[in-house]
């Protein structure tokens, strides 16, 4: 293995950690990849069966695009998985990290008909700039990663409607941030939902200088200050996920 892969796979292991600790799972049904540094046919992702909390650098999986993992005798890959992070790593090269996750508050916002409203700052800087892809059941049918690419778009962010929602970033702390964020907008935006008040939304100029002023900050977001902090609280709470 070289100390590339091992790197890229401490880190992934620490973004399970993280989603975690901001309440992302689904029991055992919420997956998160990165790319095989220099070997193009494979992703690292969790075996099928594990809690967030139990996922390593040691025990996460080189899967192929088949949804085969290199150690396939000793894991269950989870095949739905593969067909959704293939779907985006085929069609978008500035992809390097891909989380999904089913939420309350993302299922929530995916199944209004107006969707993430630019409510709060977090939210704004996905005005205009998130994807929405119809619900067509459970993802056993690769026929469906033309349609999720294309739904995604140029996108980072997307909501699968009656789903969940999706990350698509070009780093590991990117999608760290973006995934935190996208989920505290969904929660705020249900939050004042509840009220039953009418919502007072910033003007559609306000919101686009916004989303822009998101984009003028260093990129990837994320890697030279939120990613560092975030490391260093699983090191506080004595979290392992270097092994």
């Amino acid at each position: 293995m070289t100390s590339e892969e091992q790197q890229a796979r401490e880190n992934l292991a620490a973004l399970y950690q993280l989603l975690d600790q901001i309440g992302l799972g689904h029991r055992i049904y919420t997956h998160h990849s990165t790319r095989v540094p220099h070997e193009s046919d494979f992703i690292l992702i969790n075996p099928f069966g594990l809690l967030l909390h139990e996922v390593s650098a040691s025990n996460l999986i080189k899967v192929n695009h088949a949804g085969d993992a290199t150690n396939q005798e000793e894991v269950d890959p989870n095949k739905a998985a593969s067909i959704i992070h293939w779907a985006i790593y085929d069609a978008r090269d500035d992809v390097q990290c891909v989380i999904h996750h089913h939420s309350a508050a993302s299922v929530a916002v995916s199944a209004l008909q107006e969707g993430l409203l630019p409510m709060s700052q977090g939210a704004m800087q996905f005005y205009k700039r998130i994807g929405y892809h119809d619900y067509e059941g459970l993802a056993f049918n690769p026929d469906e990663q033309p349609r999720l690419a294309a739904s995604l778009g140029s996108h980072r962010a997307m909501l699968l409607k009656n789903h969940g929602a999706l990350i698509c970033a070009r780093s590991i702390p990117e999608a760290y941030v973006l995934a935190d964020d996208l989920e505290k907008a969904c929660k705020s935006q249900l939050l004042a939902m509840a009220t039953g008040a009418k919502l007072d939304l910033p003007p559609d100029v306000i919101c686009e200088s916004t989303a822009r002023q998101f984009e003028s900050l260093p990129q990837p977001r994320g890697e030279t200050r939120d990613w560092p902090a975030a490391l260093r609280m699983l090191d506080h709470l004595g979290i392992e996920y270097k092994t």
